[in-house]
């Protein structure tokens, strides 16, 4: 949004059309212990509009980004290149504007692009079908629990502990007024396996479990085969949701809808979108044919016209907006439209050759890091199977190690303190993320840096 002064009159003038006496009278529901008592001290009480840019921009400088560091952070959202051609496809008019596609009349072209990201969302999951997406990863792994308890009509939810505690603590947050169960374990340093605790979960299903949620790859990068889990979930009569935050790995493993999944959600952000400081971000959510009445959010299908030729339509919208709100199958509003189609751009430029190419590029750049680091002393590298994401155990506390290395120009991880700050056994582990963009000077920048905060 631009920096619009405004000059003494022109307060005036506004103020007097809608009816106000002051600025004050604005704000005279805020309470009174919530206004700020004067001026924000170091900030100047106005400037011009160039004045401003100048200042921002010396404070933004301060800023140690993605951008201009060599960066290995993870845990959800990814630093992958993003094709120029993405953004010229995403800012024409015709998608940068267009707002809903409710009048199938006029917005063909929007409809064509939601079936065909859907189309390739399914191929990706290895699901039957899939929706046009919706907010983030952590909102579409909560609707996919409320759609497993619709279907079940069971109350209990078990969580890996392996699931990002972020998206965890969305589920907890919205269940509360739902009245579903949420068990939520608490990841280990299973040597070979973090955060690994799919035999416990099989052994906690009952018959009042209708979901069994589990993330591939694991938050520590952990990858696992589902397909036991899977059957004793159907055993059981619950539901198998499977939550994949990199979706790039789809281009090097084995698909959740191959491994007996029921429904599988995800984050979108590492095809065409970017980092873009926490979003916006792209829901992704798909599901078995047979539980398509039950899917929240929109639905695009293809049907034929009066004159029999190819045309697109919003269909099966049983969301809030068209029926009672207790009968919803969503109270989602929109979904991630504008995103999406960056989405589907990208995978579209990539194809599945490029796509795979990308993974194999991925995990290999991985594993070449990890190696470095594994052989470093007091640096235990814990994972067997990993994409391109994988945890170490520094034999210390994490986050004055990844923080000295941010001081030294470095973003070498996240911190197990950083998400779960209340479980000491997990303090000593930093998660470090290695996408395409790494170059072989960030390697030995990571490695001279951590070497050297590790000999202190």
């Amino acid at each position: 949004m631009r920096y619009l002064p405004l000059s003494t009159a022109d307060r005036t003038a506004m103020l007097a059309t809608i009816g106000a006496a002051s600025i004050d009278d604005l704000f005279s529901d805020v309470p009174a212990e919530a206004v700020l008592p004067g001026p924000i001290a170091g900030l100047p009480n106005h400037a011009s509009e160039m004045a401003v840019e100048r200042a921002l921009v010396k404070m933004a400088g301060k800023n140690a980004t993605a951008s201009t560091s060599p960066f290995f952070v993870g845990c959800g959202a990814y630093k992958h290149h993003v094709p120029a051609t993405v953004d010229m496809v995403i800012q024409r008019g015709e998608f940068l504007t267009a707002y809903t596609p409710y009048q199938p009349e006029i917005a063909q072209g929007t409809l064509q692009v939601l079936f065909e990201f859907q189309s390739q969302v399914a191929r990706l999951t290895g699901m039957e079908v899939a929706n046009a997406s919706m907010y983030d990863g952590s909102t579409a792994m909560t609707e996919a629990v409320f759609m497993a308890r619709r279907i079940t009509r069971k109350p209990k939810c078990l969580v890996s502990a392996g699931v990002h505690p972020h998206y965890t603590s969305v589920l907890k947050t919205l269940t509360r007024f739902t009245g579903d169960v949420v068990e939520a374990g608490v990841p280990k340093f299973t040597q070979g396996a973090p955060g690994d605790d799919l035999s416990s979960l099989i052994a906690s299903i009952d018959g009042d479990t209708s979901c069994v949620v589990v993330q591939n790859p694991n938050l520590f990068g952990h990858i696992a085969d589902l397909s036991p889990l899977a059957d004793a979930c159907h055993a059981a009569g619950a539901l198998l949701i499977v939550v994949v935050t990199e979706i790039v790995s789809l281009g090097a493993i084995k698909s959740p809808g191959e491994m007996g999944a029921d429904i599988v959600v995800g984050e979108g952000q590492s095809l065409g979108a970017g980092l873009t400081f926490g979003g916006p971000y792209l829901g992704l959510f798909a599901c078995r044919d047979k539980h398509v009445r039950q899917m929240p959010g929109r639905l695009c299908g293809e049907t034929v016209d009066a004159s029999g030729k190819r045309g697109f339509v919003l269909t099966l919208s049983t969301r809030e907006q068209h029926i009672r709100r207790e009968k919803a199958t969503s109270n989602i509003c929109t979904n991630s439209g504008l995103i999406a189609l960056a989405f589907s751009v990208h995978l579209t430029l990539l194809g599945e050759k490029g796509l795979r190419h990308l993974a194999a590029l991925n995990h290999a750049r991985a594993v070449q890091l990890a190696e470095r680091l594994g052989r470093m002393p007091g640096v235990t590298l814990l994972n067997g199977a990993f994409f391109n994401e994988f945890t170490l155990d520094l034999g210390r506390e994490a986050r004055p190690v990844v923080r000295k290395l941010a001081e030294k120009g470095v973003l070498g991880g996240v911190s197990l303190g950083r998400l779960w700050p209340s479980e000491k056994a997990l303090t000593n582990g930093m998660i470090v993320a290695v996408t395409e963009t790494a170059t072989d000077e960030d390697f030995d920048a990571f490695e001279d840096a951590l070497d050297e905060v590790m000999a202190k």
